[in-house]
């Protein structure tokens, strides 16, 4: 699994734990990663992924249909599951601020072996650990 995800674009580093059944991915510094191609890596290495979680930088934004989402870079975003967390960052919807958060991307479905790489990733924030 190092070596299928270690292959991914934008990814500097892989470290894996076995006794926690945790991945751990970095990015390299200029490059962006696409979770969604993770997931895929994930589960060509023969790993089931039960849920991904990230930290991640960027502006509030509202997509075209005035749903919050995390801009990290210019045509990247990915939209925000509502919660009281995000309720809270729709006053920076559109400003200049950044903010940074930890969130889940995926939770795997209860039930179902694979992942759906057709349905779009969405963020729930479970923290916010800095505005600037």
């Amino acid at each position: 699994m190092k070596q299928h995800l270690g292959r991914q674009s934008g990814v500097q580093n892989v470290e894996v734990s076995l006794l926690d059944g945790k991945v751990d991915v970095t990015p390299k510094e200029d490059g962006q990663i696409d979770p969604v191609q993770l997931l895929k890596a994930t589960y060509d290495s023969g790993v089931t992924a039960a849920e991904m979680d990230m930290t991640a930088r960027g502006k509030i934004v509202k997509d075209a249909l005035g749903s919050l989402a995390l801009q990290v870079a210019p045509n990247r975003s990915f939209a925000l599951v509502p919660n009281d967390l995000s309720k809270g960052l729709e006053l920076l919807a559109d400003s200049p601020t950044m903010v940074t958060v930890r969130g889940q991307l995926y939770k795997k479905p209860a039930g179902k072996k694979k992942a759906d790489s057709s349905a779009p990733l969405k963020l729930l924030i479970l923290e916010l650990q800095k505005k600037e």
